[in-house]
C-alpha cells in the first residue's frame, strides 16, 4: 500500500484513536510518511547559489515559444549579429574537420597559432603585441570572467561594477561567493563610473570591472578615460577586468584598449559581437604574468580546453575585416532608424548608443502614470510582436524606468519594428 491508500485509516484513527482495528495502520502512514521526509530532506539543493535569471534570455525562451504558433516577431531583444562570419572563417572550418587532430583535445590556453594570430590583431588595430603566452583562448567570454573572478579573487572580495551593466558579471560574481558594489552609471552620472566615489568611501574594492562599449548603454570610453582608470587601478592597488568584446563595434573612432595603459589589468574579448560568432562560444583573454599559472590550472580542471574545430574556424576571422567593418555601417544605419523613427517620448534621456548594438530607452516621459518596463516588453511582445529587454536586467534599482532595444538585426526589421511599435503604443498607453 502507499502512503495515499494508507491515509484514511491515519484520518480516522486520529478521529478515534481507541478503534484499536484501524491502529496498526495508522501507525504504518505514520512512519511511512516520515520515512518519506527524511528522504526528501536528505536530497541536496544549494541555497547558497541561487541567482536571479538572465532576463534576456527568459524573453528570448518567450520568443520562442511564440515563434512555434506561427507568430511573426521582430527581434530587439538579444544582443546577436544576423548576420554569418565572413566565408573565410566558414571555409576553414569545415576543412578542417576533414582532419584527425582536429577532432582531438586543445591545450587549456588554446592552439597557439590562434593565439598568435590574436597577438597580430593587436598589433594590427592597438599598435601593440602581447605575448601570445599571455593569450588564453575561452569557451566564450563568459567563461572568461568566470577564469578571472576564480584566478584573482577569493570569497567575499568585493568587485566594483558599473550600474546599470551586464547583469551576467553581478550573479556569477554572487554564485561564487564574491561581492558585486554596484557603482551608479546613469544619466546623472554622465553613464559612466565616477572613480572618485569609492575613493571617497576609503574601502576601496579588490577589483574593477568596467566595459567600453557597455552593454546596456552603448557608451565608449575615450583614451584618457581608460588611461585614467587604470593609472587609478594601479595606483590603488585594484585589480582590473575590462570587459572589449564590443571592440570593433564604434561609429566614429575605435575603442582603445586597457593593455595599452596596464600590466595588472585583465583583458576580456570575444569572437561573439564584431566577428558574428555568438554560437560558437569562443572568446579570449589577456592575463598579466601572475594570473597565468593559477588561470592554466583552472582552465584545465574546468573544462580541459576549447573547442578545437571553433579554433581552426575562427584562425581566418582576423582575414577580412572590410566585410565585418560592412556590419558595423549597417548597424549605425539601423541605430539611425530607430533614433529617427521612434517618438523622443519613447527614447526619453537615454545612453548615447556610441557602440556596441544597444539603445537604452528611457521610458519616464511616456506616460505620467508609471511605466514599469518589465510590464512593458510583455505586453509588447504580446501585442505588438517586437521583443525587447526590460532594464531590470541591468540595473535593479532603477532599471524598470529603461529597456534595452538591440539593433543587431536587419535594417528592415529596425523600420519594422519602428511601425509596430508606433502602431501599438497609443492604445498601450492608453489602458494604463
Amino acid at each position: 500500500m502507499n502512503l495515499a491508500e494508507l491515509w484514511p485509516f491515519y484520518s480516522e484513527f486520529a478521529k478515534h484513536p481507541s478503534d484499536r482495528s484501524i491502529a496498526p495502520l495508522a501507525g504504518i502512514f505514520y512512519f511511512m510518511n516520515k520515512i518519506e521526509v527524511v528522504f526528501q530532506m536528505a536530497i541536496k539543493v544549494s541555497t547558497t547559489n541561487r541567482i536571479p535569471p538572465f532576463l534576456a534570455m527568459e524573453m528570448m525562451n518567450a520568443t520562442r515559444e511564440l515563434e512555434v504558433t506561427g507568430a511573426d516577431l521582430v527581434h530587439l531583444e538579444v544582443g546577436q549579429p544576423s548576420t554569418p562570419p565572413p566565408p573565410a572563417v566558414l571555409r576553414a572550418l569545415t576543412t578542417s574537420l576533414g582532419t584527425t587532430r582536429t577532432h582531438g583535445y586543445s591545450v587549456a590556453f588554446g592552439e597557439l597559432p590562434l593565439r598568435q594570430r590574436i597577438a597580430a590583431h593587436y598589433e594590427d588595430w592597438y599598435d601593440c603585441r602581447p605575448d601570445p603566452a599571455n593569450i588564453a583562448v575561452t569557451l566564450g567570454s563568459s567563461l572568461g570572467f568566470t577564469l578571472a573572478f576564480l584566478g584573482a579573487f577569493d570569497r567575499g572580495d568585493r568587485i566594483a561594477i558599473a550600474n546599470p551593466g551586464y547583469p551576467a558579471y553581478r550573479n556569477v560574481m554572487k554564485a561564487l561567493g564574491l561581492e558585486p558594489l554596484l557603482l551608479p552609471s546613469r544619466a546623472a552620472e554622465g553613464w559612466v563610473p565616477r572613480l572618485e566615489a569609492l575613493a571617497n568611501e576609503g574601502n576601496l574594492p579588490d577589483g574593477l570591472l568596467l566595459a567600453s562599449p557597455a552593454n546596456p548603454t552603448g557608451v565608449v570610453m575615450s583614451d584618457a578615460d581608460v588611461k585614467h582608470i587604470c593609472h587609478w587601478c594601479d595606483a590603488n592597488g585594484v585589480r582590473l577586468i575590462m570587459d572589449e568584446i564590443y571592440h570593433g563595434l564604434t561609429f566614429d573612432t575605435r575603442p582603445t584598449s586597457a593593455l595599452l595603459h596596464s600590466n595588472s589589468a585583465i583583458v576580456v574579448n570575444s569572437f561573439s559581437k564584431y566577428f558574428c560568432m555568438t554560437g560558437w562560444r569562443l572568446g579570449w583573454m589577456i592575463l598579466p604574468d601572475d594570473l597565468l599559472e593559477i588561470t592554466e590550472r583552472l582552465a584545465q580542471n574546468l573544462y580541459i580546453g576549447p573547442s578545437r574545430p571553433m579554433q581552426e574556424g575562427a584562425m581566418a576571422a582576423f582575414d577580412d575585416y572590410d566585410i565585418l567593418d560592412q556590419n558595423v555601417l549597417r548597424y549605425r544605419e539601423n541605430r539611425d532608424v530607430l533614433l529617427r523613427e521612434l517618438p523622443p517620448e519613447f527614447l526619453g534621456d537615454m545612453a548615447p548608443a556610441d557602440g556596441a548594438f544597444y539603445i537604452y530607452a528611457d521610458l519616464t516621459q511616456l506616460s505620467k502614470t508609471a511605466v514599469n518596463s518589465l510590464d512593458f516588453a510583455n505586453a509588447m511582445l504580446r501585442e505588438a510582436h517586437v521583443a525587447c529587454t526590460s532594464g531590470v536586467d541591468f540595473d535593479q534599482e532603477l532599471g524598470h524606468r529603461h529597456l534595452r532595444l538591440s539593433y543587431a538585426g536587419s535594417t528592415e526589421d529596425m523600420k519594422k519594428a519602428s511601425r509596430r511599435i508606433n502602431s501599438w503604443l497609443p492604445s498601450y498607453l492608453k489602458s494604463l
